[in-house]
């Protein structure tokens, strides 16, 4: 599955990026997160564990993302349940109170029933992620 998504947000490239950079924030306005640990942050990259929970469907992703503040940031899987996930995100300044978020992710789920089980939730998920991360930057609140 592939999935690229783009959105303006009223808000400096600066904070947008640190909210999206921010995992252990999720579980705060992203209702499928059911908890989000950063096992490691410095200033090339941020790897976190977040569990997921919707509907009963319980899995947790490890990822190791490199990044270049405030403008881009890797997505890479060292655990997980998906034979592979990828992607990126990009955040473009337009003003100094907007910018531009460009969100692409690659994905596809390993054998078994966590897959079959999970595919139609996460294809979900992962289509209403960048308004999710929009609307809370909307918000304008700190992290």
């Amino acid at each position: 599955m592939e999935i690229s998504k783009s959105t303006r947000v009223g808000r400096s490239a600066i904070e947008t990026f640190d909210l999206i950079e921010a995992a252990e924030h999720y579980p705060t306005f992203l209702p499928w997160c059911a908890d989000a640990v950063v096992l490691a942050r410095d200033d090339k990259e941020v790897a976190a564990r977040i569990t997921i929970d919707f509907h009963g469907l319980r899995f947790a992703l490890t990822t190791r993302n490199p990044k270049r503040r405030p403008h881009w940031m890797a997505i890479h899987l060292e655990q997980g349940p998906f034979r592979r996930f990828e992607g990126e995100w990009r955040v473009t300044e337009l003003a100094a109170d907007a910018c531009r978020i460009d969100f692409d992710l690659r994905y596809e789920w390993g054998r078994g029933l966590m897959g079959l089980l999970a595919r139609p939730i996460f294809d979900d998920i992962a289509n209403k992620m960048v308004d999710a991360f929009a609307r809370r930057a909307e918000q304008g609140e700190e992290l």
